[in-house]
């Protein structure tokens, strides 16, 4: 391994002046939060010199917070930890059991949904969840903190939008409204512990009809990035989510797919898989806001 220097700042400021410092000298820096990308990354092929900074000691990062319209979760939080929280699971389903996908109960210890979010895998299973939610990523820098829509943070395979001197703080949700819920599915082709082939996250909101007045469908894993499908969405608003809306959102998903060919599936498999996923992950959500 190279040769490596470790730093805890203990406040956001004291993490920005270090990043900060870190880039005008031109030297590498990467964040550790739990470490569970970190650390293997580190055992490869890649082994040049950098600093690690370690963000676990700084309150904000590890913040959760319910509030009357809406939810912070902070960066940092082990997925252990969400999954865990009774009030969590009932507000936000799909991203928790996203959470619960990540990793063994060892490694959920440590693993964040932030980290998960920045490490910016195509198969990250919480990103598609988040998306559905429509979190909202907080960002500290040198020029103080924005606001950025978790699909557009991420910018292609492993790369976010954070620059040089900022740090992902944390995630706010709106809280959903009566009638309301969301469901993420994957595909693996082991029953546990492997990547996902496809996935998908729905958001859903119902009126006293049972008609459904808001949606929001993302998918994983067949596309460098996690995607918002607004035209899957579509289909669902409207409608009483029926098979035909099932459908049209499920067939919405596949054309917005751009998947690679690999080992563990084909790209037009992973096509309709997604498909499948949206329509299943829409049952679950709309079950779930009616129940």
């Amino acid at each position: 391994m190279g040769s490596y220097a470790y730093a805890a700042p203990e406040s956001v400021a004291e993490a920005v002046a270090l990043l900060g410092e870190h880039a005008r000298q031109g030297s590498r820096v990467q964040l550790l939060a739990g470490g569970t990308d970190l650390l293997v990354q580190m055992r490869g092929l890649d082994k040049e010199p950098r600093t690690l900074v370690d963000v676990k000691k700084i309150a904000d990062v590890n913040r959760l917070e319910i509030g009357a319209t809406e939810t912070f979760i902070g960066a940092a939080i082990p997925s252990a930890v969400l999954n865990e929280h009774e009030d969590l699971k009932a507000l936000f389903p799909g991203l928790l059991e996203a959470a619960d996908l990540i990793g063994s109960t060892q490694i959920q210890g440590r693993a964040s949904v932030g980290g998960n979010l920045c490490n910016a895998s195509p198969a990250g299973d919480s990103i598609p969840a988040m998306i559905a939610c429509a979190a909202v990523c907080v960002i500290a820098g040198a020029n103080g903190t924005r606001e950025l829509p978790v699909e557009q943070f991420l910018t292609g395979v492993g790369s976010n939008a954070l620059a040089a001197d900022e740090l992902l703080v944390g995630l706010k949700l709106p809280n959903p409204g009566a009638s309301a819920s969301s469901a993420y599915l994957r595909f693996i082709p082991r029953t546990e512990m492997d990547i996902a082939v496809a996935g998908c996250g729905v958001a859903m909101a119902f009126d006293s009809a049972g008609v459904c007045t808001s949606a929001r469908v993302a998918i994983g894993a067949v596309a460098p990035t996690a995607l918002l499908v607004p035209a899957a969405a579509e289909a669902l608003i409207g409608t009483s989510v029926d098979a035909a809306a099932l459908a049209a959102a499920g067939a919405a998903c596949t054309q917005a797919a751009s998947p690679i060919s690999d080992k563990r599936g084909t790209a037009d498999y992973r096509r309709k898989v997604v498909a499948v996923l949206c329509r299943r992950a829409a049952q679950i959500a709309k079950d779930r806001a009616l129940s």
